[in-house]
């Protein structure tokens, strides 16, 4: 029986493919560059605007936040069908967030670029594209929607195809985080070269299952100078303290989303603190 990563990879392969046929990756590039977006990446040692967010959270001693906006989780059904994402997002920014991501998958999550257009347009922090991301042709996409990473699933891609996304992104000026959930995936996504890494408790094989044990067991194949990022299953500061002290920052949905004041649970999780590391 195909698992739920791969029957979305799938969807996702032929989405790609099918936007092809539409309408050309340079006429996409093209209507970013009308919109003023900027192929240059950030100089300097803190990297892309999205890194930089995250490492100036933690040199401050402070856990960087990446607040999710999303209407949709596969394990749990709909979170907040109605929800007004410009106010959600500008809601998270004032509350204390490094980042936003934003879910544009839009079988499964009820995602879309268009929220991602949105949120981007209301607010002034970084904005991450959360996707389950196979083809080029979606980076570009994002970048010209006006994201400033991508999310890429180390499970979703063989090595060849994470470096070449990777690649593709940092040639856009656009930050990655490379998630995994299993071990050897994990250790990929190290290798990868990203200066952005996540372990993702939740399962995507079976988005049911949340294992809150994964970042402990593999928090100790980050390398030092990069950025480890704790998702899923993050729903109170309490459990944003009991992580390792290598986790520089979270990624929390859900728990946000559904929470009765989004902003007062972020200005909790923000403010926890971390031990600042040096950076090269």
């Amino acid at each position: 029986m195909t698992d739920f990563l791969e029957r979305v990879v799938a969807e996702r392969r032929a989405d790609a493919e099918a936007a092809k046929r539409e309408r050309t990756e340079a006429a996409v590039y093209e209507e970013g560059v009308l919109r003023g977006r900027t192929p240059i990446a950030m100089s300097g040692p803190m990297g892309d605007a999205f890194t930089h967010a995250l490492l100036s959270k933690q040199v401050a001693g402070e856990l960087a936040v990446i607040a999710e906006v999303k209407r949709v989780s596969p394990a749990l059904g709909v979170l907040r069908a109605d929800v007004d994402v410009r106010r959600l997002a500008r809601a998270y920014e004032k509350a204390g967030a490094a980042a936003i991501s934003v879910l544009c998958e839009p079988r499964h999550w009820g995602g879309s670029l268009a929220d991602l257009e949105a949120v981007r347009s209301a607010v002034g922090i970084p904005v991450l594209c959360k996707d389950v991301i196979v083809d080029e042709r979606q980076i570009v996409e994002a970048w010209a929607a006006g994201a400033h990473a991508v999310l890429l699933i180390a499970e979703a891609l063989d090595d060849t195809t994470l470096r070449r996304l990777i690649e593709r992104a940092q040639g856009l000026g656009v930050g990655v985080l490379v998630e995994a959930h299993e071990t050897e995936a994990f250790e990929r996504a190290v290798r990868s070269g990203a200066r952005v890494v996540g372990v993702n408790a939740r399962d995507l094989r079976s988005p049911k299952e949340i294992r809150p044990d994964r970042v402990r067991l593999l928090h100790g194949f980050a390398h030092e100078r990069q950025i480890l990022v704790a998702e899923s299953g993050i729903a109170s500061a309490e459990g944003a303290r009991a992580l390792p002290a290598r986790v520089d920052a979270i990624l929390v949905g859900t728990a946000l989303v559904r929470a009765d004041d989004p902003a007062a649970l972020l200005r909790q999780l923000a403010a926890v603190k971390v031990t600042p590391r040096a950076y090269a």
